[in-house]
């Protein structure tokens, strides 16, 4: 689940605990709210994949390989600092929001590729039937 979605949970349980008095009432709109974001979520996710994918498919080599390249470029910053070379003028924040872009890019590049590889097959078993 996206984490805007995570945030923003709480708050809706909170309005919506205010507008059903009902126990049952409440818990079926908080069920239905939840199954929304996660069909939202999802969509999102499938967009995401598509564009990855999209560049990944590329005639252009820059178009094609900027994210692999981007990546490849947090991994070794980040092995840097392990290793102990550190950028002079680099705050702790900062590496962190590396680590944050590496995770985002790496679960990105992942669904890309695992939607590639296995839409196909889907798309067969469901299409001959």
């Amino acid at each position: 689940m996206l984490p805007i979605i995570s945030a923003v949970m709480p708050v809706v349980g909170q309005v919506i605990d205010r507008l059903f008095p009902d126990t049952e009432k409440r818990d079926m709109a908080k069920l239905e709210i939840m199954a929304e974001l996660q069909k939202q979520s999802a969509e999102i996710g499938k967009a995401a994949a598509g564009i990855i994918n999209t560049e990944a498919a590329s005639q252009h080599w820059l178009a094609a390989n900027w994210r692999p390249l981007t990546m490849l470029t947090f991994v070794a910053l980040i092995v840097a600092r392990w290793l102990g070379w550190t950028a002079p003028g680099m705050s702790e924040a900062e590496y962190l929001s590396l680590y944050d872009l590496m995770k985002i890019g790496l679960g990105g590049y992942v669904v890309g590729r695992t939607v590639e590889k296995v839409a196909p097959g889907l798309l067969d078993k469901f299409t001959t039937k």
